[in-house]
């Protein structure tokens, strides 16, 4: 069974209908407060305040971040660094990935072993 039930009413008539509240007074009173705000914030449009806030950063805030950055990829440098040193140790070696630590010996035949 279906039933369909079409109303026609305006938006005011069903907010009245369903006992929701009038907003159309706050709805002006927001627009009015907007109204006069709009030639204040019209002010701030010239190119230089405009690239002031969209572009906080100074020559020497750039210089700043540019040496953070090259700080930041020297302490992973080091850190590989000695990550690589503790390959070593234990017995790796991380430039040929093989085993050994660079004394020579990874090319070299063992005895009792068959090459080949």
């Amino acid at each position: 069974m279906n039933i369909r039930i079409d109303i026609e009413c305006t938006p005011e008539e069903a907010r009245t209908f369903l006992g929701l509240p009038d907003v159309k007074p706050l709805q002006d009173a927001v627009i009015e407060q907007m109204r006069q705000q709009i030639p204040n914030a019209a002010t701030g449009m010239d190119p230089e305040t405009l690239m002031k806030t969209w572009m906080p950063m100074s020559l020497q805030g750039l210089e700043q971040m540019n040496r953070a950055v090259w700080d930041a990829m020297n302490m992973a440098t080091q850190a590989g660094a000695s990550q690589d040193g503790a390959a070593g140790d234990q017995g790796q070696d991380p430039a040929s990935g093989g085993a050994g630590s660079g004394s020579g010996t990874a090319g070299k035949k063992k005895p009792g072993r068959r090459t080949g």
